[in-house]
C-alpha cells in the first residue's frame, strides 16, 4: 500500500497515512477479504491458484442466503409480478445486479493480487453463463425487464443547437428537408 506522507510546519515530526480509496476500491477489497475466507474455509481448504470457476459458483450459492430480494418461485401466484399485492414464502436472493458487480470487482481484485488474467476464475465460462441464467430467470420471476440500457441522445445539446441558429436558417433546412423528401425534387 501506497503512504502519504504529511509534515507539519509546526513541528518537525512527519505523519504517514494511507491514501484515501475510492468506494469502489474499498468494496472491491471488502469482496476480495470475502472471497479469500471463504476459500480458507472451504472443507478442504482451497489455495487461490487451485481455484476454479466452479468454486466462484460455489460461493456465489454460498451469498444467496444473505440476498434481499424477493424473487418467486414459477408455481407462485405472484410469479413475474413486478409488485405483489402480498407477501408469499418464495426466498430471498441475491439479485442479479449485486452478482454481475461483485464477479466485475472480484475479476478485477484477482489479477490486482498477481492473478494471471488467462486463469481468472471470475471471467469463465462457467461464471458468465450462471449470471445469465440468474438474470433471465430473475427478469421473469420478478417481472422486471434487464434489457441494455441505450445510449442517451443529449437533448438538451440538440436543443441548445437549433435554438443557435438564426430562424431564417432553420426555416430554410427546414424546408430543404422536407423537399428532399419529394421524388425528383433538387435542392
Amino acid at each position: 500500500m501506497e503512504l502519504i506522507s504529511h509534515q507539519n510546519p509546526n513541528t518537525s515530526t512527519v505523519q504517514l497515512t494511507p491514501p484515501s480509496s475510492s468506494r469502489y476500491e474499498n468494496q472491491k477489497r471488502r469482496d476480495w477479504n470475502t472471497f479469500c475466507q471463504y476459500l480458507r474455509n472451504h472443507r478442504p481448504p482451497l489455495s487461490l491458484p487451485s481455484c476454479s470457476g466452479a468454486h466462484v459458483l460455489e460461493f456465489l450459492r454460498y451469498l444467496d442466503q444473505f440476498g434481499k430480494t424477493k424473487i418467486h418461485h414459477q408455481n407462485c401466484p405472484f410469479f413475474g409480478l413486478p409488485n405483489p399485492p402480498a407477501p408469499c414464502p418464495c426466498p430471498l436472493r441475491q439479485a442479479w445486479g449485486s452478482l454481475d458487480a461483485l464477479i466485475g470487482r472480484l475479476r478485477a481484485a484477482y489479477e490486482e493480487n498477481g492473478g494471471p488474467p488467462e486463469a481468472n476464475p471470475f471471467g469463465s465460462r462457467a461464471v458468465r453463463l450462471y449470471l445469465r441464467e440468474v438474470r433471465d430467470f430473475q427478469s421473469k420471476a420478478r417481472g422486471v425487464s434487464y434489457d441494455k440500457k441505450r445510449k442517451r441522445v443529449n437533448r438538451q445539446k440538440t436543443l441548445m443547437q437549433t435554438q443557435t441558429q438564426p430562424p431564417l436558417q432553420q426555416q430554410t433546412q427546414h424546408g430543404q428537408s422536407m423537399m428532399a423528401n419529394y421524388s425528383g425534387a433538387t435542392v
